[in-house]
């Protein structure tokens, strides 16, 4: 055989191999859209979702996610598949987030893992949502909440509320959803409705609402009550501001996208969420915050820190000006497109208040540079504990980042080429590169990326299912 007939048979077998995927994806897209609508089931693998619109993606997902702990193996779709099918012949299981990734990476029995289970009945009601602003997280949470299959359950986005606009405003405000220079296009259906002043997005019905202050709307006259209000405006960031929202007919709690003042709870997901109980307005925290707390609490419980510095190097954001400009923060008022402009950062005083036992102990600061997304966070630490070497104290963090309790907050990259647009869109709350991990005795420096909207807004949507009283039977555990 010519080596000319060796390739075109090789192009026929790896040509036949990706169509045999591709009919297989196409099966598990549609067992994937039935537990999810009929059993508010949802697949994930290794904490990342598992789509329902694309088989491209599904299939680059299983190319991507390799089974960390055997080599760079990767999952095989039938695998998938095979698990699903079980999963969907299982009716009794309602209400539940199951890990395909880590049932067989542990070789799992899933059958056992699901008769284990008693959730029989279990039935998550759905929650009225609202968004306050339409900037860069307003409009991430959006696609975010309206890409996924459509269900009765969980979080409804009703509204979204902006300020008071001339003619035109509603058609400005669909095209900044559809069309994003960071995140590319919305790949969804999203139309305008004129007549009700409202879009319409994956065939669901979302209220424009145009109020100059939260305290005037009544919610109840839009067919919304008990809503949820995720403030990213940022303009209100106290008890006697947020409160207004709780004024409104129809709104039960409050969910702010920035750092709170005074006695308000700033929450990382994964962290500190269970301290939240009955309070009516909570906040996220920062971007930032969220990326390094997952990353210290896990360094904090196996090595201790002493104390530390964090650093981060951060994509400019709107607040600052394109050309120079008066500005009333210092140097923010220099052009955010030609500068490196040093600026402050309370993500590292943040970090005390969602792990007490590193309060006081950490200093930051930040600098924001010409990109417009994705942000690196370096953190200088000294440890209690030495690793033993740089080689050690990274296996201990992909061992972390593979794990199900933190596989949704941290991720690993050993890449030599990773750069930050490959982070670009990322779920994962914060990446570390275990290429710049630096280890001198007890002196540590973790360099972690993170997708300042996209990771950032993951964790918003996660604290507010808890706030909404939305809970999921997580297997494995």
């Amino acid at each position: 055989m010519s080596n000319a007939d060796t390739l075109r048979q090789l192009h026929q077998e790896h040509l036949s191999n990706y169509n045999n995927q591709e009919q297989q994806a196409i099966e598990l897209m549609g067992l994937l859209n039935k537990l999810y609508n009929e059993q508010d089931v949802q697949v994930t693998l290794f904490g990342e979702t598992l789509g329902t619109t694309s088989v491209g993606q599904i299939l680059a997902l299983h190319q991507k996610v390799a089974l960390r702990d055997h080599g760079a193996k990767s999952i095989d779709i039938a695998d998938t598949l095979a698990m699903v099918k079980v999963i969907a012949e299982s009716k009794d299981i309602q209400a539940a987030r199951i890990d395909v990734g880590q049932l067989i990476a542990n070789d799992t029995d899933v059958q056992a893992a699901l008769k284990s289970v008693n959730n029989a009945g279990a039935v998550n009601g759905a929650t009225d949502v609202v968004l306050y602003g339409f900037g860069r997280i307003g409009r991430i949470l959006t696609r975010l909440l309206l890409s996924q299959a459509s269900s009765a359950k969980g979080l409804q986005l009703k509204a979204i509320v902006v300020r008071p606009a001339a003619a035109g405003d509603l058609a400005k405000r669909i095209s900044l959803l559809e069309r994003d220079s960071i995140h590319g296009r919305f790949l969804g259906g999203i139309s305008i409705d004129d007549d009700n002043n409202g879009m319409v997005i994956n065939g669901r019905f979302v209220q424009v609402i145009y109020a100059k202050d939260p305290s005037e709307i009544d919610y109840n006259a839009y067919g919304i009550d008990n809503a949820l209000v995720i403030d990213n405006t940022g303009i209100w960031k106290d008890e006697a501001g947020l409160g207004k929202h709780l004024q409104s007919t129809g709104v039960k709690k409050v969910l702010l996208t920035a750092p709170a003042g005074g006695d308000i709870k700033n929450v990382v997901y994964g962290v500190n969420n269970n301290t939240i109980g009955d309070d009516t307005i909570v906040s996220a925290a920062s971007c930032t915050t969220n990326a390094i707390t997952p990353t210290l609490n896990v360094l904090n419980d196996e090595y201790g820190i002493e104390n530390g510095h964090v650093e981060t190097i951060h994509s400019f954001t709107n607040d600052q000006n394109l050309v120079d400009n008066y500005h009333k923060a210092d140097r923010r008022g220099r052009s955010a497109v030609m500068n490196m402009v040093i600026t402050s950062t309370g993500a590292a005083k943040a970090v005390g208040k969602a792990l007490p036992e590193l309060s006081g102990k950490l200093t930051g600061n930040a600098i924001r540079v010409p990109t417009p997304n994705v942000s690196l966070a370096i953190l200088n630490l000294n440890l209690k504990t030495a690793p033993k070497s740089a080689d050690a104290l990274n296996e201990f963090l992909r061992k972390m980042a593979n794990s199900s309790t933190w596989q949704s907050q941290i991720a690993y990259t050993d890449s030599t080429e990773a750069v930050s647009t490959d982070f670009v869109g990322t779920t994962h709350v914060g990446i570390i590169d275990a290429q710049a991990t630096i280890l001198t005795d007890n002196h540590a420096i973790v360099y972690i990326w993170y997708d300042n909207e996209v990771g950032y807004s993951t964790q918003v949507l996660r604290l507010a299912t808890q706030m909404a009283g939305i809970s999921y039977t997580q297997i494995p555990a």
